[in-house]
């Protein structure tokens, strides 16, 4: 028997759930186009779908007309950004995750206290960039990137005693965790968060996926290849011993894939729609997976605010 089980907690997230609303709403209420500061969410479904309904995506403002309405993606946005914004007078709406904006308010915080700051992220990530972008000019202190423990343990610290750490927050936490060991073994007068950067949905679908990979052979991770959180689930999954395959589309599914494999996981990243996941689970079914269940895990009840103007 071929049978399919489904990781929980999966998919969006509630900054994700927000983001995409923003846009919606603010489509429903200005019409079309709408414009939108990087994808809104690193999800190629979810980015075509906005575009039907008259989203357009640009990189950067300068695309924008004077009387565009502009949302900022969820990833956040650097501090220039938003002063081009509001220099040009443009109606904008900020989608960025709020526990993104937690990390950009602690940057801000401590490089006001003069300390000098370190962060784990992918380098020209968004999410990244706009975090590195909101540390302010004339800080006595310095900010540092820090990729993986290679780097950890070579990179040169101005204030080593006066050091302030943040994580994007994406990012696998068992690889985040061998990275700060480096850095606090280097800098033990370090200063971190009160409660960690990496956030309450990516560590939950990264729980999931360890369980999953327990109890399967192979894990289809639905994501789109620019997504950071759904690259994440595949490595981890790969790690917990379970072969891992990154799926944007039903397409992509082949039979060669899916040879000898009788118990199929399926996950999802954090901007990874439920649509695309059933579709992926009803193509499964064309090769020969019938059986299909759902695994226990934490019920996610977060809501973000939307903005008042859209509620």
């Amino acid at each position: 028997m071929k049978v399919i089980k489904l990781a929980n907690p999966r998919g969006f997230c509630a900054g994700v759930d927000r983001a995409i609303d923003i846009v919606s709403l603010a489509l429903e209420k200005y019409g079309a186009p709408i414009y939108v500061r990087h994808e809104v969410v690193h999800n190629r479904k979810v980015v075509e779908d906005l575009k039907k309904k008259g989203a357009i995506f640009v990189k950067e403002l300068s695309e924008i007309p004077e009387d565009g309405i502009t949302v900022f993606s969820a990833h956040g946005v650097a501090e220039k950004v938003e002063l081009d914004a509001n220099e040009r007078k443009l109606k904008y709406f900020d989608a960025t995750c709020p526990l993104v904006s937690k990390v950009h308010k602690e940057v801000i915080r401590y490089a006001v206290a003069g300390k000098d700051i370190v962060m784990i992220g992918h380098k020209n990530h968004p999410e990244v960039e706009g975090t590195l972008g909101r540390f302010p000019n004339g800080s006595d202190g310095k900010m540092y990137l820090v990729e993986n423990v290679e780097q950890a343990k070579n990179v040169v610290i101005n204030q080593p005693k006066n050091l302030f750490l943040v994580t994007q927050t994406t990012l696998s936490v068992s690889d985040t965790k061998e990275i700060i060991f480096e850095l606090k073994k280097r800098f033990p007068a370090m200063q971190e968060p009160n409660s960690e950067d990496i956030c309450y949905a990516t560590q939950n679908r990264q729980d999931a996926v360890k369980q999953l990979a327990l109890e399967t052979q192979l894990i289809l991770v639905v994501g789109s290849e620019n997504s950071s959180n759904s690259n994440r689930l595949k490595e981890l999954a790969e790690k917990s011993g379970s072969k891992s395959y990154l799926i944007d589309d039903p397409d992509q599914i082949s039979g060669d894939m899916l040879e000898n494999v009788s118990s199929l996981g399926i996950t999802a990243g954090a901007s990874a729609p439920e649509e695309l996941v059933q579709s992926i689970v009803q193509k499964c079914t064309d090769f020969g997976y019938s059986n299909e269940e759902e695994l226990d895990g934490l019920e996610e009840n977060i809501y973000f605010k939307l903005p008042s103007e859209l509620r």
